[in-house]
C-alpha cells in the first residue's frame, strides 16, 4: 500500500510537469505568432506606402515632362503681337511729352530784343495781351499829351509876342471872346496847361519804359521759377501765443506766425 501511494504521487508529479511544459510551449507559440503579426503588419503598410510614393513620383515626373514640353513649344513658337496693345502703347508714348524747362538768360534776351518775346518763349501766352495792352495805353497817352503840349506851347508863344497875326490861342477860346485886359491871366493859364501836358507826356514816356522793363523782369522770373519745386507741406500757420515781457512781470497775448517747409 505504501508503494502504491508513492507511485501515485510520482505519476501525479509527472503529469503536472507535462502539463506545465505543454503550457509553456503554447504560450511561446502564441507570443511568437503575435510577434510575427506585429512585425508583418508594418511591413505591409510600408510596402503600400512605398508603392504609393513611387506612383506619386511617377505622376509628378510625367507632369513635369509635360510642362517642359509645353514650355519648349511656347519658346519655339513665334511671338504673336497684339495690334490693339501696340496702338495703346504708341498712343501712351505720344501723350508723354517732355517737360519744357525754359532758360532764364535766353528768355531775358528775347524779352529785351522783342517786347513779349520772353513770354512767348516761356509759353505764357496769356500775358501777351497785358503787356501789349500796356504798350498801347502808354503810346496813346504819349501821343495825346504831346499833341496838346505842342498846341498850348504854340498858343503861349503867340500870346507872348504881341503880334496880331499869330493868334493860335484863339482856337482855345470861344468865338467872339475879347482878351483885352486879360492878357496876363491868359498867359498864366496857357503856361500852366503847357507845363501840365509836358509833365503828362514825360510820365507817359516813363510808363512806356516801365512796361518794357516789367516785361523783361517777368520773363526772367518766370523762367527761373518754372523749375521751382513747391512742396505740398509748405504752409503758413497762425496761432495765438503768450509774449513774455522781460521788463515787467506781466505777460501779453499775441499772434505767432510760422512758415512750414
Amino acid at each position: 500500500m505504501i508503494v502504491n501511494k508513492f507511485t501515485y504521487r510520482i505519476l501525479f508529479a509527472l503529469l503536472l510537469c507535462i502539463f506545465q511544459v505543454t503550457g509553456i510551449n503554447l504560450h511561446a507559440q502564441q507570443t511568437t505568432s503575435r510577434k510575427d503579426s506585429v512585425i508583418n503588419v508594418p511591413q505591409a503598410k510600408r510596402h503600400r506606402i512605398e508603392s504609393s510614393k513611387s506612383k506619386q513620383e511617377l505622376s509628378i515626373a510625367d507632369s513635369l515632362e509635360m510642362v517642359n514640353k509645353k514650355s519648349m513649344k511656347e519658346i519655339g513658337s513665334p511671338v504673336k503681337l497684339d495690334p490693339s496693345a501696340m496702338q495703346t502703347d504708341s498712343l501712351s508714348l505720344a501723350k508723354q511729352k517732355p517737360v519744357f524747362i525754359p532758360n532764364s538768360s535766353r528768355a531775358t534776351w528775347l524779352a529785351a530784343v522783342f517786347p513779349g518775346g520772353g513770354q512767348i518763349y516761356n509759353r505764357k501766352y496769356w500775358k501777351l495781351p497785358i503787356i501789349y495792352g500796356g504798350f498801347v495805353a502808354c503810346t496813346y497817352a504819349l501821343s495825346f499829351n504831346n499833341k496838346y503840349y505842342k498846341d498850348y506851347s504854340q498858343a503861349y508863344l503867340d500870346l507872348m509876342d504881341n503880334d496880331t497875326k499869330t493868334n493860335s490861342y484863339m482856337n482855345f477860346l470861344s468865338p467872339g471872346y475879347k482878351i483885352e485886359g486879360k492878357e496876363d491871366w491868359l498867359k498864366k493859364v496857357f503856361k500852366q496847361k503847357k507845363d501840365s501836358y509836358r509833365r503828362y507826356r514825360d510820365l507817359s514816356i516813363f510808363s512806356f519804359i516801365g512796361v518794357y522793363l516789367v516785361s523783361i523782369i517777368d520773363a526772367y522770373v518766370d523762367a527761373e521759377l518754372s523749375n521751382f519745386d513747391i512742396s505740398p507741406d509748405i504752409g503758413l500757420q497762425i496761432n495765438p501765443a503768450v509774449i513774455n515781457d522781460n521788463h515787467s512781470s506781466t505777460n501779453a497775448l499775441g499772434i505767432q506766425c510760422s512758415i512750414k517747409f
